[in-house]
């Protein structure tokens, strides 16, 4: 028991003192189109860590989750952090995305966006690049649904562009 301590409590210590909390950059962005709505809605899943520290190195501010004296201010970052990362394209045509808010819990956060109405896809093309500005190991998981066909991507940075036919 004692040689176990012996080793073990020196590599705890070390890795106590990591930089990130987690080993893996990954995140991921559900592109789903609503044929009730004839709209897109969009929902990114990342660390709440990851994203906290990605808005503070862009806005050169700090930004904290689970403070509720940070909420308006997350709540504008995150709308312009996801307009500036996440454009999508169906049938060759740009659409204006619409940031919808964002949710939070202990260890990630929700980033809801919804298209404007649009025809039913017959090709969709999205550039992702979440958290990008902070890793470059980063690795975005990006789902393409269109009536219940779902496509599935896995970009890894520098890589921020999919897309799919249906």
């Amino acid at each position: 028991m004692k040689k176990f301590f012996v080793f073990f409590l020196p590599l705890l210590f070390l890795f106590s003192f990591t930089k990130s909390k987690h080993p893996y950059h990954v995140g991921s962005v559900e592109v789903n189109y609503n044929s009730k709505s004839k709209s897109f809605e969009i929902t990114g899943r990342f660390f709440l860590d990851d994203l906290e520290n990605a808005l503070s190195k862009k806005y050169g501010k700090s930004l904290h989750f689970n403070d509720a004296k940070y909420k308006n201010q997350l709540d504008e970052a995150i709308k312009n952090y996801s307009l500036d990362y996440f454009k999508l394209k169906n049938n060759n045509q740009f659409l204006k995305v619409n940031y919808i808010g964002y949710e939070e819990d202990s260890e990630s956060v929700n980033i809801y966006l919804e298209s404007e109405k649009t025809e039913c896809p017959k090709k969709v093309e999205a550039a992702v690049s979440f958290l990008y500005n902070l890793f470059d190991d980063q690795i975005n998981l990006v789902h393409i649904i269109v009536n219940g066909n779902r496509k599935s991507e896995k970009l890894t940075y520098p890589n921020r562009y999919v897309f799919q036919q249906f």
